[in-house]
């Protein structure tokens, strides 16, 4: 090996540990950009149960009918029985509003929230949220209880799909958990 060759090698090395620099810090960011970025697909596509956000229904109602169930499940460290809505069925395309009931069981404050989905999952592009708790965090003063409502509707263009043709039930669920702050 001749005293040229070195600078040569010396920069090859260098090309290597940059180059391996950059896929460490593009692997960084990819995982702290995953978690956004499969909600975002998640959102677009109805896939996993999510649902959709909307403004209102510009389609109207069709004469098909839908009966959507909801469940509300609890973390085991948030004090809070929360009552789901009971089953509503009515025309696909109608707007509906159903309310939930929370009560903090707890002699605190708490701050809550809900995450959710929908199934059969294949239905979760289908079923729109106009006004919903679940959008925001929820703050229950000790035993205090309150009415979470929910407006949706189901898009008509569900009767497109003809995988879907035979479902005529659809489970919004609900889980609940404790919002903790930094620093606490």
């Amino acid at each position: 090996m001749t005293d040229a060759s070195l600078p040569h090698n010396d920069g090859r090395n260098r090309r290597v540990a940059l180059t391996l620099a950059l896929v460490v810090v593009a692997m960084v960011g990819a995982a702290y950009a995953s978690v956004p970025l499969y909600r975002l697909f998640c959102q677009l596509t109805g896939l996993d149960g999510t649902t959709q956000v909307s403004d209102g229904n510009p389609k109207g109602v069709i004469a098909r009918e839908m009966t959507v169930r909801f469940d509300a499940n609890v973390e085991s460290g948030l004090p809070w029985t929360i009552t789901p809505a009971k089953p509503i069925t009515d025309k696909i395309g109608a707007t509906e509003t159903v309310v939930f009931t929370a009560h903090n069981s707890s002699d605190k404050p708490i701050t809550g929230q809900a995450i959710f989905n929908v199934t059969p999952e294949q239905t979760g592009i289908f079923f729109n949220k106009i006004e919903c708790f679940c959008f925001t965090e929820q703050t229950l003063q000790p035993g205090e209880t309150v009415e979470m409502p929910i407006v949706f509707f189901v898009d008509p263009d569900i009767a497109e799909e003809k995988n879907l043709d035979t479902v005529r039930d659809i489970t919004l669920s609900y889980t609940f958990y404790a919002v903790t702050s930094e620093g606490t």
